[in-house]
């Protein structure tokens, strides 16, 4: 029993000291919850949808969430993380930033596998997923005959790399070669060659040459499959922090709106059975970026420009990139006094076991709507850590300085995803 109680203490205090900071962890988010139904029911909405989708070949719709600096974005997001996690999807939780630029799909789709996390495993998921495929099972079977449909718009690499990923046991060499490909990886044509030999199938093998963004997109629609096959529910990617596009060149935030409408389910016939996408972005971007900075008049007349297939096509899906932010984002809503009165007393209650101690009550103003939860988290905490450790003294606490976010350009941005 002591052990227990000090195992909660502990989880409580590492809650505590992430709610000190303002970055939440999944402790954090365990002891607050969110105060967002709307968005919480939608998203349970789509989770239960992903099944029906991937029958019906197509992809459930993705929800894009805007907020305000310190409106709780990101705490939303591991809380719906772990909501996924604890229905059995495997999740991918991928940061925007100068190493992950949106607008370069390789590297977004690189830093989806490479974040990862399925339930119940550790390590390098897709490896470890890999490991849990059965064969025989029903499963298996439906995967298998879905990977050799030549309609399913696949290299005929991701066929070829299951097959000998299956038969060939004997050469654990090649397989984890073949599982380093499914992550990521390079794989050479002359190693599946071989693999083909050794199993009496050395016919012509010259898959067509296929372009690295191409490979990138068509990785994510093979492991959606490759994780329904291996037992799981589907696959949801959590984006955070997706107005840095605001800070790219003209021409990277217009690849930027289409990467996004595509990564949403947005775009006929370039959708992804079993995914499901879920983005944050700041509330006042449609203003300042699509309108002040022109970009909704000016982003797909600048990509039309050139006139290729290609440059018609993304001009085409960022208009859609740029529609879904201006009216399908959807507001999170400042705390309630119902919301901020659950939450105080859930907080003084953890806190009190935490530290073995009765934290007293603190006067406290009523809700305002340009204050955001994490600034009444942030007093209420500092103000009984203070009467805590200075018992007597005057405490007194003063008000955050709201932060705006900036999106002036920069060029450093555009040096990285070139």
């Amino acid at each position: 029993m002591e052990r227990e109680m000090e195992a909660e203490r502990m989880l409580y205090r590492r809650a505590l000291e992430a709610l000190r900071n303002g970055v939440p962890n999944r402790q954090a988010v365990g002891v607050l919850g969110t105060n967002q139904p709307e968005v919480e029911a939608r998203f349970q909405e789509r989770l239960e949808a992903v099944g029906g989708s991937v029958r019906d070949g197509k992809q459930v719709p993705g929800i894009l969430v805007a907020g305000g600096f310190g409106a709780g974005k990101s705490h939303l997001l591991d809380y719906l993380e772990h909501q996924a996690s604890s229905r059995n999807f495997v999740t991918s939780r991928v940061v925007i930033s100068k190493e992950t630029p949106l607008f370069d799909v390789c590297k977004t789709v690189a830093a989806a596998i490479d974040n990862a996390a399925a339930p119940g495993l550790s390590g390098e998921a897709i490896r470890e997923i890999a490991f849990r495929l059965k064969p025989g099972s029903g499963e298996y079977r439906e995967f298998s005959n879905w990977v050799n449909d030549p309609e399913n718009g696949l290299s005929p690499l991701f066929a070829t790399t299951v097959l000998l990923h299956e038969q060939l046991s004997n050469d654990p060499e090649l397989v984890d070669e073949i599982t380093s490909f499914w992550g990521g990886e390079r794989l050479s044509v002359s190693r599946v060659r071989q693999g083909l030999k050794q199993l009496g199938r050395s016919g012509k093998f010259s898959p067509a040459t296929v372009k690295v963004k191409d490979l990138a997109m068509q990785r994510v629609v093979f492991l959606s499959r490759l994780m329904l096959a291996a037992g799981y529910a589907g696959w949801v990617w959590l984006l955070d922090e997706v107005e840095l596009i605001g800070r790219y060149s003209l021409m990277q935030r217009g690849r930027s709106y289409a990467e996004l409408a595509r990564l949403m389910g947005r775009v006929k016939k370039e959708g992804v059975p079993g995914l499901l996408v879920v983005a944050a972005i700041t509330d006042d971007f449609g203003l300042a970026v699509l309108q002040e900075k022109g970009d909704r008049e000016t982003v797909g007349a600048r990509l039309r420009v050139k006139g290729t297939e290609e440059d018609l096509s993304v001009a085409g899906r960022a208009e859609i990139g740029m529609r879904l932010i201006e009216r399908e984002a959807m507001i999170l809503r400042p705390p309630s006094e119902a919301t901020l009165r659950e939450s105080y007393l859930r907080l003084q209650e953890v806190y009190g076991r935490a530290y073995g101690w009765a934290p007293p009550e603190i006067p406290w103003a009523a809700a305002a709507a340009t204050r955001q939860m994490r600034s009444y988290v942030r007093r209420w905490v500092n103000e009984w850590d203070l009467r805590r450790l200075y018992p007597g003294a005057e405490v007194g606490s003063e008000e955050e300085v709201e932060l705006r976010v900036s999106y002036s350009e920069e060029e450093i941005l555009e040096e990285a995803g070139e």
